[in-house]
């Protein structure tokens, strides 16, 4: 996915979950929309590079957008409202090669009373996506979730439920950052979601992990990571 021209500076502060402070390169200060409800843990730290994407021809109150940070090893993409659109991009030029069989890509579908982010289908098989972005980093491990997630515990028992009436389902956890070497749930953040998601994995339900290459110009899905749990 192509970002287009994105500018660069320093943060200072992340407040109110979808505001931040910032200096741009050429010195100017101003405050910014931050594109993501969760904790930002291992995101961002006061001073630490980022990029922001401008939105032209808009009447937002904050025109332009915090896109990623970067920890002095890597960028990291911390708009979520991304990462489903990297997924089908990815899913359309068959880089998710657990996922190649099926040909036709439906997104946000509803299943009972919720939506999951993907239903892929060729002739009469079917197979429910769900997806995650991943962020949260310790040591090289990616890690996910990054506080407590009641939507997350509630999708995985969706899952579950897809897979035992004989319908194949799965999750996708997207990586956003390039300084990790696999993946693990983070049991002391949210031992529930740990606990359904070894459960799901018991049940049939599909576990995957791709790992983004990422650039203030290009954020993409390249390559699997080992997933430790």
């Amino acid at each position: 996915m192509n970002l287009g021209t994105t500018r660069q500076g320093i943060i200072h502060k992340r407040y109110k979950r979808f505001l931040a402070d910032v200096t741009f390169d050429d010195g100017e200060n101003t405050t910014i929309y931050v594109p993501n409800t969760g904790s930002m843990k291992t995101c961002w730290g006061e001073g630490w590079k980022i990029a922001a994407q401008y939105h032209e021809g808009t009447s937002r109150k904050y025109p332009y957008s915090l896109e990623m940070t970067h920890n002095g090893e890597s960028w990291i993409g911390i708009n979520t409202g991304l990462t489903n659109s990297l997924v089908q991009e990815a899913l359309e030029k068959k880089i998710i090669k657990e996922l190649n069989q099926y040909d036709e890509i439906k997104p946000e579908v509803k299943i009972g009373k919720s939506r999951l982010d993907f239903k892929l289908s060729k002739n009469n098989q079917t197979f429910y996506l769900e997806v995650k972005n991943v962020t949260l980093r310790n040591e090289n491990q990616a890690q996910f979730p990054d506080a407590v997630s009641t939507r997350g515990q509630k999708h995985l028992k969706e899952l579950m439920e897809l897979q035992e009436s004989g319908t194949p389902s799965g999750l996708l956890f997207v990586v956003q950052r390039e300084d990790v070497e696999s993946f693990d749930a983070k049991e002391s953040l949210d031992p529930e979601y740990t606990k359904l998601l070894k459960a799901a994995k018991d049940s049939g339900v599909t576990l995957l992990c791709y790992q983004c290459s990422i650039s203030p110009k290009k954020i993409e899905i390249t390559h699997p990571l080992p997933i430790e749990f």
